[in-house]
């Protein structure tokens, strides 16, 4: 299983960024709302909608959502960024939303009618807001492919540095406790902080290839421990989700890797955070 999870992420991660790297933000903000659908299609499954039509109709009206979005943002002169910087904003608060839920696990585990229609609104809060995101983050100027990258590259070293500090050093400097032992038994509070440590150093050597100064890197160390901090809570949460209703991985469309919606859970709740804090602290 090492060897194929190995070999798929060896076959995905230079598409991704490739992907960013050269290609326009539309073609790249297309592309990626099917990818970030996709991940929805699983949710919606994770959230009790079993039935097929059920679903798609519900993935269709989330891209309507989408692309009424850009539309609403077309201007004279181009286009506005401003409904969209919202959608981030609104995106942000339902991930501290989602911490509260956590700490109340029972909240709308039951497979009621109510209980779907929870995760079924948390899905939307999850994936369109990621996706406005993505966009602007990509479009910004200047280097805003580089910037993109960069807040992939700290979800991306967030997860290696928790995953080999957690397997070497878990559970032996907090006396036992883990980070969230409910929802993600193997998950410790070690973990975390190497996944911290090595997110803090990808970005204090990626920031200046994407542009920042000097005197913005604090600024961006603030920006990146956040979204790191924010990337465990989509993690947790999509975890949260699968304990609900008793399932290992959301989907299995990538060897070694679950569904699609567990590699990119933690990037849903990553990207606003990170483009809420480049727009805020202006870097």
């Amino acid at each position: 299983m090492t060897k194929t999870r190995l070999l798929a992420a060896l076959i995905m991660a230079p598409i991704a960024i490739l992907s960013v790297l050269y290609m326009p933000t539309p073609i790249l903000a297309a592309l990626s709302a099917l990818l970030f659908l996709a991940a929805l299609w699983e949710w919606l499954k994770l959230a009790d909608v079993d039935d097929t039509l059920a679903r798609t109709i519900l993935l269709v009206l989330n891209l309507a959502l989408m692309v009424a979005l850009v539309w609403a943002s077309r201007t004279t002169r181009g286009g506005s960024f401003a409904l969209l910087q919202l959608v981030v904003v609104l995106g942000v608060v339902w991930w501290l939303l989602a911490m509260i839920w956590m700490k109340h696990y029972r909240f709308a585990s039951d497979h009621d009618s109510h209980a779907r229609v929870f995760k079924l609104a948390a899905g939307t809060l999850a994936v369109v807001p990621a996706w406005c995101a993505l966009g602007l983050i990509h479009v910004s100027d200047p280097n805003g492919h580089r910037w993109l990258l960069l807040a992939l590259f700290l979800v991306w070293s967030a997860d290696t540095g928790a995953y080999f500090t957690g397997r070497k050093f878990g559970g032996k400097w907090f006396g036992g406790r883990k980070l969230a032992p409910r929802i993600s038994p193997n998950k410790s509070i070690e973990g975390l902080l190497g996944g911290l440590l090595l997110a803090l150093v990808v970005a204090m050597i990626g920031a200046p290839l994407a542009g920042a100064t000097v005197d913005q890197l604090p600024a961006v160390a603030v920006v990146a421990l956040a979204s790191v901090g924010f990337s465990v809570v989509g993690d947790l949460f999509e975890s949260m989700l699968k304990r609900h209703i008793n399932v290992k991985d959301s989907g299995n469309v990538i060897p070694g890797h679950g569904g699609v919606l567990d590699r990119v859970d933690s990037v849903l709740a990553a990207l606003p955070v990170f483009a809420l804090g480049k727009i805020w602290l202006g870097f």
